[in-house]
């Protein structure tokens, strides 16, 4: 394996995902060593190959090299082409891991990118298509990101183990992508949902919408969560039901919670009552975190003021997560670029702790986009 001068090198399984993401944005290579190495059974594991092999369908010529026992990796990225894609997401991991890639990746492609991804659609561990759909592609939106072929569907439900889920996810490129300023993310004017249940009683959806709202009724009236209960072909394999919130405000920002019921034969029975408020209160506390930019979204919106023209980009978030952090770190290996970060005083504050965060864009042009 014969890496150039600008190849990055790390260690470990963790944020492989993350680090091939953002190879292929800034093309340049990696070599990722000691995957696992210490466990007893090393190397890559299904979900990530197939994850690899996803990144291989949407870029055109890129190089991967995996050693015997799966624990080196080295990834040369191709152009980005876009186009249709197909594929069958390993049923470890959901739909949302693939697709939160595929989020980053779409706007910069060479044609437009439609994407039929199969498998579970929704599950404890991801952030769900139906949560995505209603907070990344308005953030999307506000880089610029919309027209015509913008869109997020799903067209069947899948629940683990079985899976047995498709949506379909489309994404006008862009040559350039819009500074923002986002400061100030308003008050909420109104909850949103869906309670979804497959393979179960439609009841199930029913008994998690009335238990949400005995939370939700006591801070605001406009709450509107509308249940859906897929049959047949378009119910996937395994049974299951669960709920997605978000909360809109008057500034356009969109937060978000999600529970989903434990597997069939994992774990115990989860009642719909309970999963309806837990997931409210999670919403509550999401709220009370605030910023411009949902908790699940904040590596999403760092990427692209990253990406944008060379000027200031602002954003407020709450408390950054984990995941943020550490992507902030890979931004700068990959891009050699720093945020600016602020800490809102005590006595300006509703809710949580803020950040701002505030970056000069790259200027990242899409030098491969088809002109119409």
């Amino acid at each position: 394996m014969a890496g150039s001068s600008r190849t990055l090198r790390s260690e470990g399984a963790r944020f492989l995902r993350m680090r091939l993401t953002l190879a292929t944005l800034s093309g340049r290579s990696v070599r990722i060593a000691a995957i696992r190495s210490q466990e007893m059974e090393p190397g890559l594991r299904d979900f990530e190959a197939s994850f690899i092999r996803l990144m291989d369908k949407v870029t055109n010529g890129s190089r991967i090299e995996i050693n015997e026992t799966g624990t080196t990796l080295y990834y040369q990225p191709g152009l980005l082409h876009g186009g249709t894609v197909e594929h069958d997401c390993h049923p470890q991991r959901s739909i949302g891991y693939y697709l939160e890639a595929l989020l980053c990746l779409a706007p910069f492609c060479k044609r437009p990118l439609k994407a039929i991804l199969k498998g579970v659609t929704n599950d404890q561990t991801d952030p769900s298509v139906d949560t995505l759909k209603a907070t990344a592609l308005p953030l999307m939106k506000r880089f610029g990101i919309d027209g015509e072929g913008f869109e997020l569907k799903v067209v069947r439900r899948g629940m683990p183990p079985g899976g047995g889920g498709e949506i379909f996810f489309s994404c006008p490129v862009r040559r350039f992508l819009k500074p923002i300023q986002l400061t100030d993310p308003g008050k909420i004017k109104r909850i949103r949902g869906v309670a979804y249940s497959v393979r179960v009683s439609p009841q199930m959806a029913n008994r998690i919408v009335d238990s949400a709202r005995s939370i939700l009724n006591k801070f605001i009236p406009d709450i509107y969560i509308y249940t859906d209960h897929m049959k047949g072909a378009n119910s996937g394999k395994s049974p299951g039901f669960g709920l997605s919130l978000v909360a809109e405000t008057t500034n356009g920002t969109v937060l978000s919670a999600e529970l989903v019921s434990n597997p069939s034969g994992q774990g115990s029975p989860v009642l719909p009552e309970d999963l309806g408020k837990n997931c409210a209160k999670l919403l509550l506390e999401e709220i009370y975190r605030g910023g411009c930019v949902g908790s699940i979204n904040q590596s999403l919106a760092l990427l692209y003021m990253t990406l944008g023209q060379q000027d200031v980009s602002k954003l407020q978030m709450g408390p950054l997560s984990p995941h943020t952090i550490e992507f902030l770190r890979h931004l700068k290996s990959f891009f050699q670029i720093m945020f600016k970060i602020e800490t809102q005083p005590m006595e300006e504050r509703k809710g949580g702790e803020k950040v701002l965060m505030t970056c000069m864009g790259i200027g990242f042009s899409n030098i491969s986009k088809i002109v119409t």
